[in-house]
């Protein structure tokens, strides 16, 4: 039973950045495709970016490609995203997510139905 938790969530101006992270205990996450998604009020949780147990293969949402980069530190039991070039589109509650243990990240769509455990979240606010 893993449990996760965001941090480094804040207020930054269009164009900054910001690298969230997900602490994770219980279970060591090279056991889980680990994902980040996104929710801002009145609209779905929506996928961002999507990480595999090795870490060697990634993939982002449309939005995401090309400005977000999604890590992971196995060893350091982590997840990552670094945040560039962010637009106000981009405000939303910001959540780590860990899929089915021991199913591989090709059999769980980016979406939030597929994944079974979640972190409580951190604010991202950016200003135009």
């Amino acid at each position: 039973q893993v449990q996760l938790m965001e941090s480094g969530g804040g207020s930054v101006q269009a164009g900054g950045s910001l690298r969230l992270s997900c602490a994770a205990s219980g279970d060591t996450i090279s056991n889980y495709c680990m994902g980040w998604f996104r929710q801002t009020p009145g609209k779905e949780r929506e996928g961002v970016a999507l990480a595999y147990s090795s870490g060697s293969r990634v993939s982002y949402s449309d939005s995401a490609k090309g400005r977000f980069t999604i890590s992971r530190d196995n060893a350091e039991n982590a997840l990552y995203l670094q945040m560039n070039s962010l637009k106000p589109d981009d405000t939303a509650i910001y959540y780590c997510a860990a899929g089915p243990r021991r199913v591989s990240c090709s059999l769980v769509p980016l979406r939030p139905q597929s994944f079974d455990y979640w972190g409580q979240g951190t604010q991202v606010t950016v200003s135009s």
